[in-house]
């Protein structure tokens, strides 16, 4: 396992992807700009800091860009992207790719490019963890080893799912439908 990594270089890295990611997206700048004012608190990668803390995800799509790989999520009961809890990480890409990884069992995935969206949304309470905000910073993660996935025990299912039809989807999850459609877009 890699040692898990905060320092002031990689806070600063990722500040200028939000910053970069802004200028690209700027309907995103505002959420980007909350992200980087979390940046400034010491606990913003841990799930100590119970307001709300940074996950990293992946918008995992197939080598030819045509179907996304999306999770059953057992513990929210809704189809979303792959991803999960930095645990300390603030290099959110490598958690984006870790979590892919082990949440599908893919070899051969490949981190592309910079931050892809940014999505800030509510967890409900859980036991004893009270609900609170999941800051998730989400890059696209291309599956170049092949399809065949294998499900965790944090995924109820898993599905390859054209993203035509996931952008057009009114019953999708709207931050899903949201990188469909940017995923369509001309590059």
């Amino acid at each position: 396992m890699t040692a898990l990594i905060d320092t002031p270089e990689l806070r600063a890295h990722l500040r200028a992807e939000l910053e970069s990611h802004a200028r690209r997206c700027p309907g995103q700048t505002a959420l980007a700009e909350d992200y980087i004012a979390l940046l400034g608190d010491r606990l913003a990668f841990s799930r100590d800091r119970l307001a709300g803390h940074f996950t990293g995800s992946a918008w995992l799509v197939s080598a030819d860009g045509e179907r996304v790989l999306l999770t059953h999520h057992r513990k929210l009961q809704r189809w979303l992207q792959l991803g999960g809890h930095a645990d300390g990480e603030a290099d959110l890409a490598a958690v984006a790719l870790r979590e892919a990884q082990e949440e599908s069992g893919l070899d051969g995935l490949v981190l592309e490019g910079a931050v892809y969206d940014l999505d800030c949304h509510w967890i409900p309470e859980r036991g004893e963890v009270p609900g609170h905000w999941h800051h998730d910073v989400r890059y696209v993660v291309r599956a170049l080893g092949g399809e065949h996935f294998t499900v965790s025990a944090e995924s109820l299912e898993l599905a390859w799912v054209p993203v035509k039809s996931m952008a057009s989807d009114p019953a999708a999850d709207e931050s899903l439908r949201r990188m469909a459609q940017r995923w369509l877009l001309p590059r």
